[in-house]
């Protein structure tokens, strides 16, 4: 028999185990966009948008930037994968490390 807890929540989690790429990236987001939060608090499959980080438009354009310069990989807004490349810190990740050529 499984019990069940509580609702689950991204709060009620604080560390995670996050690839090498997932903790630098993490560690990027925190510092462009200056979150008031520890890098290693970011759960790798919570959405960067609306309920999970609350990230913006304007955060997406900046992190694009970032990553274009760390990374090497341009993400353009008109690209159709572009909604599904920022879902999450992962899939975010996953991108980066397809296309990266830095």
């Amino acid at each position: 028999m499984v019990s069940e807890g509580p609702p689950h929540t991204w709060d009620d989690i604080s560390v995670f185990d996050l690839s090498a790429l997932e903790a630098d990236v993490a560690k990027l987001i925190v510092q462009t966009l200056n979150l008031n939060i520890d890098p290693v608090q970011i759960h790798p499959e919570q959405p960067l948008f609306n309920e999970g980080l609350g990230l913006d438009s304007i955060d997406a354009l900046e992190l694009s930037l970032v990553i274009s310069q760390c990374y090497g990989y341009k993400i353009r807004s008109d690209d159709p994968e572009t909604v599904a490349t920022f879902a999450s810190l992962r899939s975010l990740c996953q991108s980066i490390e397809k296309h990266r050529t830095k």
